[in-house]
């Protein structure tokens, strides 16, 4: 809870700056949830600034941001960036030996199309900590059940063979520190399902509550670092809305 309200004190700033602006869409604070993939480690929680709207060419997706460049079909071309949390330090989890993972920061090009089934969205990234590939597609749709608005998602992310080896392989001096096999994976392919819920309180003010699950193939589920084949992760967030 105190992270939480330290997070919103922090984004209340960035909420007058905003007004100030022509920034259209939400924005406040979050506290995150998610599963530990690597063995020995704690499930994490974490608290962040929430963002997700347009601000002249620029815009903010939690955890993507980026500027519209040329019209393409019902959307732009974006330069993108992708904040990720995947990277863990090695002391807290079962092999402080196996070396720190930083988290990936994958930059490239992307998408989002309107279409009449719902929103598409697509990215192409490359990771400059790791030397890998990252990519995404995901769809999204919307539903209304009553005051309360659900996007449902289905999607996949690609990670290459060098993303998941930075994260999730033993390499000969890791193998020998730890007594872990050697592990050399190839490219991963993680289909996801998220549903978000949008909850209307007060005012401009909206609860945001998301989960999503996502299945760990082979690459990363048969690392000797990790002791799972899927990850829930999801977040609540109360957002203030300008337009």
């Amino acid at each position: 809870m105190k992270k939480s309200l330290v997070c919103l004190w922090a984004v209340a700033p960035v909420i007058a700056l905003a007004q100030a602006g022509s920034f259209v869409g939400d924005i406040g604070g979050m506290a995150l949830t998610s599963d530990a993939v690597v063995k020995g480690a704690e499930r994490s929680t974490s608290a962040m600034p929430y963002i997700y709207g347009d601000w002249g060419p620029f815009y903010a997706r939690v955890d993507t941001l980026g500027v519209k460049t040329l019209p393409v079909g019902d959307g732009y071309l974006e330069l993108a960036a992708r904040i990720s949390t995947e990277g863990f330090k090695s002391a807290k989890t079962a092999y402080p030996a196996a070396g720190d993972r930083s988290s990936p920061l994958p930059i490239g090009v992307g998408t989002f199309q309107r279409t009449a089934l719902g929103g598409l969205f697509a990215y192409a990234m490359h990771d400059p900590q790791s030397g890998g590939q990252f990519g995404e597609l995901n769809w999204a749709g919307k539903l209304d059940v009553g005051p309360v608005k659900l996007y449902p998602q289905l999607g996949v992310q690609y990670r290459s063979a060098d993303y998941v080896r930075h994260l999730y392989g033993i390499d000969a001096a890791q193998s020998q520190a730890t007594g872990l096999s050697i592990y050399r994976p190839g490219a991963s392919f993680t289909p996801m399902a998220t549903l978000q819920a949008s909850v209307p309180l007060r005012g401009p003010w909206t609860l945001q509550l998301q989960t999503r699950y996502r299945r760990l193939d082979d690459a990363v589920a048969h690392s000797p670092l990790v002791n799972r084949s899927s990850q829930v992760s999801g977040f609540a967030a109360l957002t203030y809305t300008l337009n």
